[in-house]
């Protein structure tokens, strides 16, 4: 491990620091807090998302129970998620937002529903808003395993700085601050990281991130105005097959590969607009994002190219242009307060795409170039009534049409494909009694594939290999019932049952440029929240979330969904008094998974601790501590299994176990203040 620098650190600030500062303002997030209509459904503040000691920025979505997020090969590429028994790989069945913008790409490069969170600046983050399932109208594509609504802050109160420094040539700054703008406030921040990481070829990390903001009014009645820009470059470790480790090729650290890496830009503006009056509340939100990826990697080393190996580039090129038009409009119903929303979302994608074989980054061939346009279009209705004081019912509908045109480099691959999919939504809630709450939610909801696999005719690695086309939208069913209850004083839990049922697992197989038939899944589930809180300065959290994935097709095959977890588990305790020593210690358990359908593979459990320490000063300075995998534990952020081919190898290959270790324990330090 390397050395921790503590020169040149000044008096800084973290956003720790602000975030949980005794004198911070009250912080709105872009949309009105609304009562939960799931048990699983909650609101996280910016303080809870603050007080969470993170190594990645996507961690933060962590705060999600039964959520894990990971890294298989450097940091600068969107993260892994997995949720509710889905490995969604990068963001596939897991719609995220950020201020009104959609984070999930389609029909890209890497991977349907690519979704990258290195853009954010996770300080200035106002709050989450977690809903699972598919049973929210507002809600469209990749919005079946969940739905995470991030806001931004509306203004900072002071100015503040940061600097970190850290193991592995780890160090960041950070400085932020508002001043008034006529009626309004201006935000400003600008944000710089570095980092090698354990890696035998150090990561090479150097990201810049930017934000400025203005916001005038409130949620119901304003406006807002945001630019983001992000500019990321690095070297990835990607995952290396276990047997390359045993035999002493290679340690846990090492690569087969040091050329793999990759770059990637991100700029976006955004906007909303919200008026009330009688008739309701009327909010309208826009965004345009110009967003480019360029990925060099090698998973199965010389398995498909004896002579130069299997690396391929990877490229996106892409506008994206969409936004909202939504209402709001209360009214009566059995003499009671009912409301109904209804609005329009459309988004336009313009993007450029190539897949070439690359040898150390010198390309050698394409595999395939298309420019495609996509478009879609969703139309929801939503109306909630309470005919009793016990009972509240939402019913909802929501119709969406996708489609486009890809022009490929082979005619054959060429052409245009569309489709309508309508989703219905249901819930109820009962109560409350005693402090506890009852619910109830069916609904359809769907993904898209990418547009490339519905147009495709033949392989485009040899243009002569026929290819069945797949459908452009996959179903979703879902159903919950679940129970939230504060009956005992200081205490939140939770306790949701759930079964899902997706109609295939059809995928764009983006290292090869073509189209991967998935089979019908189900999972069924349940998930346990806790929040407690017995003193005002101590907190006490424990999640657990339970999970059978099944495929639901031939019997006679494997059945197991390979990379499903069927066990997540989280616990952590939060000590802080305001000023003075704070604290937190949190376990993060990611259980053992089939890597294979016969489940004749499996990937090892993974338990991680990290820890943070800090003091926190009269005059706004604090300095913090955190530490993370405190116990060093020798785990895997992630496992596959798949067939590779290293030097002197059958050349059919060798299957195995491919993993992408946990970093070693590290610490990182940071001194903080506001002014």
């Amino acid at each position: 491990m390397r050395g921790i620098g503590w020169a040149g650190l000044l008096a800084i600030v973290s956003a720790q620091a602000l975030a949980q500062t005794a004198t911070l303002p009250p912080i709105e997030v872009s949309a009105p807090a609304q009562p939960p209509a799931a048990a699983s459904e909650r609101e996280l503040t910016r303080e809870e998302l603050a007080a969470r000691p993170i190594a990645r920025i996507g961690e933060v979505l962590e705060a999600t129970p039964g959520l894990i997020v990971t890294q298989h090969s450097g940091e600068g590429k969107a993260n892994q998620y997995f949720l509710r028994g889905f490995n969604l790989d990068h963001g596939t069945d897991l719609a995220i937002t950020v201020d009104g913008m959609p984070v999930n790409m389609r029909t890209h490069g890497h991977g349907q529903g690519y979704a990258d969170l290195n853009f954010l600046i996770p300080e200035l983050l106002g709050g989450m808003r977690v809903r699972k399932g598919p049973y929210f109208a507002d809600a469209g594509d990749f919005a079946t395993a969940g739905v995470l609504n991030l806001g931004l802050v509306e203004s900072l109160d002071r100015a503040l700085v940061q600097a970190t420094v850290g193991s592995f040539g780890y160090w960041r700054g950070l400085a932020a601050g508002s001043t008034p703008l006529g009626a309004g406030m201006l935000t400003g921040a600008v944000d710089a990281t570095a980092y090698d990481g354990p890696w035998c070829r150090g990561d090479a990390l150097a990201r810049f991130n930017g934000l400025l903001r203005f916001v005038q009014g409130s949620a119901e009645e304003g406006f807002s105005l945001t630019g983001m820009a992000h500019s990321g470059r690095w070297r990835s470790t990607d995952q290396v097959p276990a047997r390359a480790v045993s035999a002493g090729l290679i340690s846990r650290f090492g690569t087969l590969d040091p050329s793999d890496g990759g770059k990637a830009e991100r700029f976006s503006l955004s906007g909303s607009w919200a008026s009330t009056g009688e008739y309701g509340t009327t909010s309208v939100s826009a965004y345009a994002i110009r967003s480019t990826l360029s990925l060099y990697n090698n998973f199965t080393y010389f398995l498909d190219d004896p002579a130069d190996g299997d690396q391929f580039n990877q490229r996106d090129r892409r506008w994206v242009w969409g936004g909202e038009l939504a209402h709001r409009l209360p009214w009566q119903a059995f003499g009671r307060a009912a409301e109904t929303r209804f609005g329009l979302q459309a988004r336009f994608d313009d993007i450029r795409l190539g897949l070439f074989r690359s040898a150390a980054r010198a390309l050698l061939a394409p595999v395939r170039e298309d420019h495609v346009s996509q478009q879609s279009l969703g139309l929801f209705a939503e109306t909630t009534v309470r005919p009793t004081p016990w009972l509240r019912a939402t019913a909802g509908l929501r119709g969406d049409w996708m489609g486009g045109r890809v022009r490929s480099d082979a005619a054959e691959n060429s052409g245009s494909a569309g489709e309508w999919i309508f989703s219905p939504k249901g819930g109820l809630v009962l109560g409350p009694w005693w402090d506890t709450e009852f619910f109830l939610n069916a609904g359809m909801g769907f993904h898209s594939n990418d547009l490339r696999g519905a147009t495709i005719r033949v392989d485009p690695t040899d243009r002569l290999t026929p290819l069945s086309r797949v459908p452009l939208l996959v179903r979703a069913k879902g159903a919950e019932i679940g129970v939230a209850s504060r009956a005992i004083p200081g205490l939140e839990t939770r306790l949701a049952v759930f079964v899902l049922t997706l109609g295939s697992e059809i995928l764009f197989v983006g290292d090869a440029g073509t189209t991967e038939a998935g089979r019908p899944s189900r999972r069924i589930g349940v998930e346990w929240s806790n929040d407690w809180r017995p003193l005002p300065w101590l907190g006490l959290e424990a999640d657990i979330a339970v999970t059978r994935a099944r495929f639901t097709d031939a019997p006679g095959l494997g059945r197991h969904v390979p990379g499903a977890p069927n066990f997540v588990a989280s616990a952590g305790v939060t000590v802080d008094e305001g000023l003075g020593w704070f604290g937190a210690l949190r376990l993060r358990w990611f259980g053992a998974r089939p890597l294979n359908e016969e489940n004749t593979a499996r990937s090892r459990d993974t338990a991680l601790v990290n820890a943070r320490a800090g003091y926190r000063f009269e005059n706004g300075v604090q300095a913090v501590l955190d530490v993370f995998n405190l116990f060093d534990s020798k785990a895997s952020q992630i496992d596959y299994w798949y067939a590779s081919r290293l030097p002197g190898e059958p050349a059919e290959g060798v299957a195995d176990r491919h993993f992408h270790p946990a970093e070693p324990l590290a610490v990182r330090f940071t001194l903080a203040a506001q002014f």
